[in-house]
């Protein structure tokens, strides 16, 4: 895996997170998703954000929220959402699709996971099946395990991964959790709705992470 294939990858999930926006109705748009304090339409705004955001923005919005990385984030998408209509922020998230842009910090694999997760905050809170690409998935997991930014190395510790609709597995620890790659990777990223499928003894302690 490179970062070549990675932006691949990603600009692929992100044209499917379009298909998926356009394809709702207007009501669907101030529903909540996983993410709680945002609606579909700030995620919306989240995602065509992500691309656009210059080191100025980010710098701004970190004072506004007093250092605190998520508060930033989620204050931000509100804001940007705002100012443009569903149709304009799909347009946006098209027409960058295949960015390498990405802020302060983060990886091109961290931008791949963003957008496979936040797309199923969305779609499952509205009862849309959205099907997991393999590889992406995987290398998203993987990433995650490892990662300081996204909680999972804590969440995770002592915790083996095994994948039971592909051929992978992992994690260093002796504690079992098992289930559909889409599942374990909403876990590993704390959201909670992901550990209903997932099985083995390690469960508990992943959902309570």
């Amino acid at each position: 895996m490179d970062d070549g294939e990675v932006l691949a990858w990603t600009e692929a999930e992100r044209l499917s997170f379009a298909d998926l926006l356009e394809g709702l109705a207007e009501q669907d748009w101030p529903a909540k998703t996983l993410c709680t304090e945002w609606t579909v339409h700030a995620m919306a705004g989240h995602l065509a954000q992500t691309t656009r955001n210059r080191l100025k923005d980010t710098l701004v919005g970190l004072v506004k929220a007093k250092g605190n990385w998520d508060r930033m984030n989620v204050d931000q998408a509100v804001a940007y959402a705002a100012r443009f209509t569903p149709a304009e922020l799909v347009a946006q998230i098209r027409e960058d699709a295949g960015s390498a842009r990405r802020p302060p910090g983060a990886k091109p694999v961290d931008e791949l996971a963003d957008v496979l997760i936040h797309g199923q905050d969305v779609a499952r809170p509205l009862g849309i099946a959205r099907p997991m690409p393999e590889k992406p998935a995987i290398a998203a997991l993987e990433h995650l395990l490892v990662s300081p930014f996204w909680g999972a190395k804590k969440r995770c510790k002592n915790l083996k991964l095994i994948a039971t609709d592909a051929d992978w597995s992992g994690g260093a620890g002796t504690e079992e959790v098992r289930g559909p790659l889409v599942d374990l990777l909403l876990s590993v990223s704390g959201r909670s709705v992901g550990l209903a499928t997932l099985t083995g003894p390690g469960t508990a302690r992943l959902g309570a992470g």
